[in-house]
């Protein structure tokens, strides 16, 4: 048995490799916010849509960046995933481009957000233009804040990554953490359902721009 599997079993647990974190706090409290985002949005939904048939309220265009901007968080949840497969296969190098990537187009996400807001300006509609207009800004700067507040979670992994990966043994140890796998796969889930959400919400709101 050489040195590597030595550590392994040192660090791992063996059979399921997160069987014995199924109640793990981290995994209730994930389920918890989910659960509580979920039914949060879907409240704000029908409020928007009763709302708006109550006030007889003209339908609201989306820019097409919001649509555009769908791409950019499916393509950061294919790195968050591209993350956790290379930490499976102990790959630092794809491993912190991958997270450094994700950051990345986190970014660019808020940023075309913050453009699609302006184009809704330049069509003068304002936060206190309607009511549905208000729904409008609401839920989706409460999506643009749980986007800012996975921020930190995605930057204590950068940082541990760049921290703890400077020779062979620091970096099996980290490989090999069953909290720190636990962690990343439990951001991961956060990611997808940030990215589920919003395409739920450009569904929604293009949906409701259809029915006139």
């Amino acid at each position: 048995m050489d040195n590597k599997t030595s550590l392994r079993e040192q660090y791992q647990q063996p059979g399921d490799e997160y069987g014995s974190f199924a109640f793990h706090p981290y995994n209730v409290l994930l389920i918890l916010l989910i659960t509580s985002l979920s039914v949060l949005f879907l409240a704000l939904s029908a409020a928007f849509v009763y709302t708006r048939i109550q006030n007889a309220a003209p339908p609201i265009k989306l820019p097409i960046i919001f649509v555009f901007n769908t791409l950019i968080l499916l393509a950061s949840s294919g790195t968050m995933m591209a993350a956790k497969k290379a930490y499976k296969e102990d790959n630092t190098d794809r491993y912190k481009m991958a997270l450094y990537v994700t950051m990345g187009l986190s970014v660019i996400f808020l940023a075309l957000q913050i453009i699609g807001w302006r184009d809704l300006f330049q069509q003068d509609i304002f936060i206190n233009s309607s009511n549905s207009a208000g729904y409008l800004y609401v839920i989706s700067g409460l999506h643009f804040a749980h986007v800012i507040g996975g921020f930190p979670f995605l930057g204590y992994f950068i940082w541990q990554a760049n921290k703890k990966m400077k020779e062979p043994v620091s970096v099996l140890v980290y490989f090999s953490d069953p909290e720190k796998r636990l962690k990343l796969r439990l951001l991961t889930i956060y990611w997808h359902f940030l990215d589920a959400l919003w395409i739920y919400l450009v569904l929604f709101f293009f949906i409701n721009y259809l029915v006139q």
